[in-house]
């Protein structure tokens, strides 16, 4: 049992090292030795566990781009349970969160979007499973929302869904571009703003 949580604890440090890897310099320009400096480990440890580098890519989508959203979407919804307020305060935690940042990267799947998607199949199929379980998660917030009286019943959660995922990115890309991590407050109330037309009324903001 040691020898397979020691194992288990080895792949995650990879897959961690891998995610920032990616995360600075875009997978094309994630360097295996920077992960291994990184780890610690030696580079037999490493390919026990990838066999290569685009092994290493897919599992970082699969099992920490995948695992962060559910997680973090866990936590708000379940702090706040009006899914209309979880995804308020997740969006302005990620603004306080970039705030400091000096050189702002912008968000991880959206890059890995657009580094790869087009480029490489095993990668666009990742990436589009990513995104098509966070639609899905926010489609499902709304109905439960509409359901516990919380969003107006008029609305179309599959629309809506869509729009305020499409509005993540877009909003997360105009930081990067500009540079302007400080952008992400206003940006992401204004967002906010559009969500409280989805209340239904007299529900407290």
């Amino acid at each position: 049992m040691a020898t397979e949580r020691n194992a288990g604890q080895t792949r995650t440090r990879i897959l961690e090292a891998a995610h920032e890897e990616i995360y600075e310099n875009g997978y094309q320009g994630m360097r295996i030795e920077a992960i291994l400096q990184k780890t610690s480990l030696a580079k037999g440890a490493l390919y026990h566990h990838f066999p290569n580098k685009l092994a290493l890519g897919y599992a970082v989508v699969d099992e920490i781009l995948m695992g962060h959203f559910h997680s973090v979407w866990n936590d708000f919804i379940t702090r706040f349970p009006n899914p209309l307020t979880a995804m308020q305060q997740l969006f302005l935690s990620k603004a306080d969160s970039y705030r400091d940042e000096h050189c702002f990267k912008g968000c991880p799947l959206n890059n890995l979007n657009q580094e790869m998607a087009a480029i490489d199949a095993g990668f666009h199929a990742r990436l589009e499973m990513v995104m098509e379980s966070i639609y899905q998660t926010i489609v499902h917030a709304l109905e439960q929302g509409q359901q516990q009286g919380d969003v107006r019943a008029d609305i179309n959660p599959t629309r809506i869904a869509m729009f305020i995922m499409a509005s993540y990115q877009g909003i997360m890309g105009a930081a990067k571009c500009m540079q302007a991590p400080e952008l992400l407050s206003d940006l992401f109330s204004t967002l906010n703003d559009y969500i409280d037309t989805l209340r239904t009324p007299d529900q407290p903001h």
